[in-house]
């Protein structure tokens, strides 16, 4: 194949130094044909490509090789097979051709696939009242003058954008349960649908596709709130990229520099005035000529009516020891010395505030 320099050269010496066809042939050691297609022709450079590139070893292990290639694909690029690898792969089950057409395949194979457009993500739009996003984050705040990391539960309407941020000290299923109470209060009502991710305390398994087995006492609290629940892909955080896209702007907000208070209580009264403050100066990403909160009072007439506050008390039962103490949430609690060792005894907690609101008693 002729290089790009050799068919410049060839065209210099014709149109400027005027050089005939056989004596450019004899200089640059080329044959008058090839020298008569550079000058005709008005191409720079010469390419060839193949129509059909012959694999006749190859062809019957093609089916094999694009099932290992789809499958490499797809795995964590610290799982990848390399090129020798698959050609070795392919040898142990019979293949009697060489290495390079092997490579030369791959490499085409790779050549279309990075040329196929990529996934594309349409923007999600919701209708007033259709669903609400929820997520928790970790602060640092001082509470009493000591330093504390918070868990901070982020609650986001999916239409108007209207948000609210709670403080906790951790992040069970009781914090939950009162997260949500606090925000359907604070809003005036719930959405059909909430979109979670795959939390511990809402989700107990995790099947194919959208499919999740809930956790008994979360879907009491949907069918309490007449809410439907629905759990994100694994890994696919645009699935609710509001509440994501908002821990991140609520730590800038909020939480920079490091806020000062007493307590939760007084903690979480300043994030409510907070989260309304920055309702009413906030231009709605969609609607520009309204604020986040004109577009939520507008929204509040489609939510469902709150249904007041759910009792999201949790049940287990734990075996008390020969001094009569039972251990619950890493606290130990007394109880009557009639309950012997070995009985069931049925803790309750029901509360977050104060330290701890458990309750022992025998059954």
């Amino acid at each position: 194949m002729l290089v790009v320099e050799t068919i410049g050269r060839v065209r210099r010496d014709h149109l400027v130094k005027k050089k005939g066809i056989k004596e450019i042939a004899r200089e640059r050691h080329l044959s008058r044909n090839t020298v008569r297609k550079i000058i005709r022709g008005e191409e720079t450079e010469f390419t060839y490509e193949r129509r059909r590139q012959p694999r006749p070893r190859l062809d019957p292990f093609l089916d094999r090789l694009n099932a290992l290639l789809e499958k490499n694909a797809d795995a964590p690029r610290r799982s990848r097979l390399t090129m020798r690898r698959i050609f070795d792969i392919l040898q142990d089950e019979g293949y009697p051709g060489g290495y390079d057409a092997v490579r030369r395949y791959i490499r085409q194979w790779q050549r279309e696939r990075s040329s196929c457009p990529g996934k594309v993500f349409i923007p999600l739009w919701f209708a007033p009242g259709e669903a609400y996003q929820f997520d928790w984050s970790h602060e640092d705040v001082f509470l009493a003058g000591k330093p504390v990391r918070v868990k901070a539960a982020h609650i986001r309407l999916c239409h108007s954008r209207m948000f609210l941020v709670v403080a906790y000290p951790r992040e069970t299923q009781e914090m939950v349960f009162d997260a949500h109470d606090r925000a359907f209060s604070f809003f005036g009502g719930a959405c059909q649908r909430g979109i979670y991710d795959n939390m511990k305390t809402a989700v107990d398994a995790i099947f194919v596709g959208k499919r999740r087995t809930f956790n008994r006492r979360f879907e009491q609290l949907c069918s309490h709130y007449l809410v439907e629940p629905v759990a994100c892909t694994p890994a696919a955080g645009w699935e609710k990229g509001q509440v994501e896209n908002q821990v991140g702007n609520v730590r800038e907000w909020f939480f920079t520099p490091r806020l000062r208070f007493q307590d939760l209580d007084e903690l979480n009264a300043w994030l409510v005035e907070r989260c309304m403050a920055r309702a009413r100066s906030m231009a709605h990403p969609e609607m520009k000529d309204k604020t986040v909160w004109e577009v939520f009072e507008e929204e509040r007439s489609a939510l469902i009516p709150y249904a007041g506050p759910f009792d999201g008390w949790n049940e287990t039962n734990v075996a008390a020891s020969k001094s009569c103490l039972v251990c619950f949430d890493r606290n130990r609690y007394s109880v009557a010395a009639k309950a012997a060792p070995g009985a069931l005894i049925k803790s309750c907690s029901n509360s977050w505030r104060g330290g701890n609101g458990s309750q022992a008693s025998r059954t």
